[in-house]
């Protein structure tokens, strides 16, 4: 079954219609006679939305066993459309709920094929939400993965400007009447929403710019379009590497959300003066400057340059000036007229520096392997220089002895073979040897030799200049191979480098793998069915566990290059056939796959045992706590029943009712033990009975109170007439309550009071309860909600720790957030923040 498409629209501030904008896409979609249905819509009481849900087939919530609905997923796939309109993609499923968030909800529609139309706000991503916190001043508790949103199909902005989404809410549009003032002058300020506003560009940019890529990797685009800045810097890992990278920083930051790559490129010959400690210098630069750093291996370094700018869809392109003499200037182009030359619609700048035109530091070795040009002086001077250093020698041949000219001609053979290796310097020996005996040797004119001494010089003389270009030959072949061995080195140095900045992961590793051979795309394949003589042929066998770049080889014979890691996976690669040499960095590339992908999977074990660890840490916990906090009231009640069942004590009336008193608070404090550890357990179960209702505060709060006896003149209750019904369940808000403020009055001085308010703020009321106790660290906020603790307390007769972190349970099991903060002066102030009923 073909998996269903989806599109999302990103909200760039609550408010700005994108639920609107997704039932309008339903609509028009309905008008095409496509089967269109509404999984779920908030409309939120805003009537302009509401307006919109006419005529379209609106699915039944599904009810919880505690009162909540949510989404339907089960009718939703039985019903089967063609499009499911489902609202607010990062919601949190109450507790019962097969999922625990609606994302996940969503991707089981769209495995039954149905295409999905979804929102969410950009201050619900994971990658932004604590920079929206940062901005907004309101935490986020309900996120969604960037990737879920990433590989939808089709992501739309839905934005507008801060001034009118602010008459927007004056006019009542967005929230009710009671609720704007507070929300202009929090949430929704100006500098709020237009910090919002460019978070929401910049992200949707970064999902347009992976869509651009892989359409111009799938229809094999090289030119450049240049729909966004992107700055390329060469760097050879010279001294004048800080200067060109700060100067391509500068380049980028004239241009909003450009890109800056950073790219060394190895030659298989080897890089004159490149540094592997100051290569590792530059890359921190790069990266703290928030660039990239890539590593890319060519014979021809400007087309390799190119190659790569080209590849990543760069604008400009930043390379130093040459630090080559003025003579090596001339004699050769160098990278960068021959970068310019070919750049075509890549801007390049020459950034000149202090080391230019003052020449290479030292002579290297590594540069001795023979190039093209080389190998062409030496057939030149083997050609036409042996006959005219002959021509030479002819005029002052009776004043030069035959040894002397055969030494002369033989210098100029050795000169052959260093300056073009073997074959050139064979062809000279054999050339020199034939003009000697025609010219030197007598008879003259004649290819004869008179003297047996004669030969023998001969013979020797074609050895030598053979034994010498051999040589010559063998130690260029050995320079070649060492720089490739060096540039190979040099490339897993980068790729250890990587892993152990934590970039191992399976798709990083095959995006440099392909960057670095210039590959089309890089694919990590496993089999998933039994092995098969011919199964290398089949893509029916084989299973994408990632890929890079374009089109992906579908099965082993489908790529131009395959190394089999293990009998259950094959790394290819498309784009051209490797050779022997890089072979060996391609099955280093592929074995690092293999572990980061073992790796992802038993990160994936871990979190799948990580719950029953937790329960049997729990479990442990909660027997060594329980073994003390349960037995100590059930002995004072006992110790006082039986005092009263012994009828051989005389007991007056003021003895036994000091004896039930204390077999009554004895019982009751183990009865509310007993039920916060049923209640636990139910929330971790996810079956506690849970009914939404519209509840007053002014009703509940005065039974909190009462229930904690002993502690009821220490509360101080300060709730306004103004505030809303909120929707919680009355009697679990009651012990939440409860268990707040009796916390708090433990923790403050003798004498002090615990205050507690409440207020509204948008569409939520906030209760605090506020002591003026010693506090928490800001750091330790996350652990008075873990259970069986009681952080920084020794006193063992002040129960199992369970208070706060089952008061956050049922808050949320309630729709409701409960968090922690500083109180001004001193103290630590608890903040109940539920919805406000409808």
């Amino acid at each position: 079954m073909t998996r269903g498409r989806l599109r999302v629209y990103v909200g760039a501030a609550p408010g700005v219609g994108k639920t609107y904008a997704m039932l309008s896409e339903g609509r028009r979609a309905r008008e095409r006679g496509k089967d269109v249905v509404v999984g779920l819509v908030e409309d939120h009481g805003r009537r302009h939305t509401a307006a919109l849900l006419d005529g379209l087939e609106v699915i039944p919530r599904k009810r919880l066993a505690h009162g909540s609905a949510e989404l339907d997923v089960e009718a939703v796939v039985a019903r089967a459309p063609k499009v499911a309109l489902i609202d607010e993609l990062a919601h949190t499923n109450a507790p019962g709920s097969a999922n625990a968030k609606r994302w996940q909800d969503v991707d089981v529609i769209l495995d039954a094929g149905i295409d999905v139309v979804s929102t969410v706000d950009i201050e619900h991503l994971e990658s932004v939400s604590d920079v929206a916190q940062a901005i907004t001043g309101m935490p986020q508790p309900e996120t969604v993965p960037d990737e879920v949103v990433r590989r939808a199909d089709q992501v739309e902005l839905v934005d507008m400007a801060p001034e009118a989404l602010r008459r927007r809410l004056a006019h009542g549009d967005v929230y009710a009447a009671g609720e704007v003032d507070a929300a202009l002058s929090n949430y929704f300020r100006v500098g709020n929403l237009t910090a919002l506003r460019e978070l929401a560009l910049l992200w949707v940019a970064g999902k347009v710019d992976d869509q651009l890529g892989r359409y111009r990797a799938e229809h094999g685009i090289a030119g450049t379009w240049e729909a966004r800045e992107r700055v390329v810097v060469a760097l050879t890992g010279g001294p004048e590497g800080d200067t060109l990278v700060r100067r391509a920083a500068r380049i980028a930051a004239r241009n909003t959300g450009a890109d800056l790559l950073a790219v060394h490129v190895t030659p298989a010959a080897g890089t004159p003066g490149a540094d592997p400690p100051g290569l590792a210098r530059l890359r921190i630069l790069v990266e703290s400057l928030g660039g990239s750093y890539h590593h890319v291996v060519g014979e021809d370094i400007p087309r390799a340059l190119l190659d790569f700018a080209r590849g990543v869809n760069a604008t400009q392109l930043v390379l130093g000036a040459s630090r080559r003499g003025r003579f090596a200037q001339v004699m050769s182009r160098g990278v960068g007229v021959t970068a310019t030359a070919l750049s075509g619609s890549i801007d390049v700048h020459m950034v000149t520096h202090e080391e230019a035109s003052r020449g290479r530091p030292q002579w290297s070795p590594a540069r001795t392997a023979l190039p093209p040009n080389r190998r062409l002086a030496g057939w030149v001077m083997a050609v036409a220089g042996i006959p005219a250093l002959s021509a030479m020698l002819l005029p002052v041949e009776d004043d030069l002895a035959p040894s002397s000219e055969m030494l002369l001609l033989l210098f100029a053979v050795v000169g052959v073979a260093l300056t073009g290796g073997m074959w050139p310097a064979l062809t000279a020996a054999v050339g020199a040897s034939l003009l000697l005996n025609l010219f030197f040797t007598p008879p003259v004119g004649l290819f004869a030799i008179a003297d047996p001494e004669n030969i023998l010089a001969l013979i020797v003389f074609i050895l030598v200049a053979a034994a010498v270009s051999v040589i010559v030959d063998i130690a260029a072949r050995r320079t070649r191979e060492a720089a490739r061995a060096g540039a190979e080195a040099e490339l897993l140095s980068t790729l250890a480098g990587h892993v152990l900045r934590g970039e191992a992961a399976v798709p990083s590793l095959l995006a440099r793998m392909r960057e670095t051979f210039g590959l089309v795309s890089v694919t990590l394949l496993e089999r998933h069915a039994e092995p098969a003589p011919d199964d290398l042929a089949e893509p029916g066998r084989w299973r994408i566990v990632a890929t890079s770049g374009g089109p992906p080889a579908t099965c082993p014979a489908a790529a131009d290059t395959a190394v089999v890691i293990d009998p259950q996976l094959v790394l290819t690669a498309r784009g051209r056939l490797s050779d022997a040499a890089d072979r060996r960095v391609l099955e280093a590339f592929a074995a690092e796959a293999a572990v980061a992908l073992r790796h992802e999977r038993l990160e994936r074990e871990a979190e799948l045992a990580r719950p029953l660890a937790e329960a049997d840490r729990m479990r442990t916990a909660l027997l060594a706590a329980v073994s003390h906090d349960l037995r100590t009231p059930l002995a004072s009640a006992k110790a006082a029943v039986e005092s009263l069942a012994d009828t051989g004590m005389p007991w007056t009336e003021q003895d036994r009712a000091e004896l039930l008193e204390s077999a009554q608070e004895s019982l009751a404090k183990l009865e509310r033990l007993v039920i916060n550890l049923l209640d636990m357990s139910r929330l971790q179960a996810g079956v506690l009975g849970v009914e939404l209702q519209p509840t007053s505060l002014a009703d509940v709060l005065p039974g909190a109170v009462d229930d904690l006896a002993q502690s009821r003149g220490r509360v101080e209750a300060a709730i306004g007439s103004g505030v809303p019904d909120v929707l919680a369940d009355p009697a679990l808000l009651e012990r939440v309550l409860v268990n707040l403020m009796s916390n708090a009055v433990r923790y403050s001085p003798q004498g002090e009071k615990v205050l507690v308010t409440a207020s509204r703020y948008a569409s939520h009321v906030e209760v605090r309860v506020v002591d003026r106790g010693p506090g928490i660290p800001r750091e330790a906020y996350e652990q008075v909600f873990l259970p069986f603790q009681r952080l920084g307390d020794r006193d063992n007769h002040s129960g199992v720790g369970l208070g706060l972190a089952l008061s956050r349970g049922l808050a949320e099991a309630m729709g409701g957030v409960l968090v922690p903060d500083e109180t001004p002066g001193g103290g630590l102030t608890m903040i109940l923040r539920l919805g406000v009923a409808a």
